[in-house]
């Protein structure tokens, strides 16, 4: 797999890992991707994309955005430590996120998309 400034040396393993992942999404990403996907909000987005050791949900190169769709396993403490150091090391790197619950999609889809949209015309 190429390497390039769109995975940060992002290793084969980790690609693997994406692909498999791309297969066995949540209830939440799915309805997520199939708002975003493409170029239905005005920009292309990607899923379960790998940079560098990490695989983020949704991926926008273009915007340098990323957006986390989160369980309730993100409540744990040690989970939000890690979340929060992975975070800060993909902002380095010159990337915004935006972070939603799995609740928030589901029950707030329009909300988010409204969200994600005003972080899209903000570049």
């Amino acid at each position: 797999m190429p390497k390039s400034n769109m995975h940060h040396k992002a290793e084969g393993n980790t690609f693997k890992f994406a692909r498999m992942l791309r297969q066995e999404f949540t209830e939440a990403e799915d309805k997520l991707w199939q708002k975003v996907r493409g170029h239905r909000l005005g920009a292309k987005f990607r899923r379960q994309h790998p940079i560098d050791k990490f695989i983020v949900d949704f991926y926008c190169f273009e915007k340098k955005l990323i957006i986390e769709v989160d369980g309730g396993i993100h409540l744990d403490p040690d989970v939000k430590k890690n979340d929060k150091q992975r975070q800060t090391l993909i902002e380095s790197l010159g990337y915004r996120f935006l972070r939603f619950t799995n609740d928030e999609v589901l029950k707030d889809t329009e909300k988010v998309l409204q969200r994600i949209k005003a972080e899209i015309k903000s570049v």
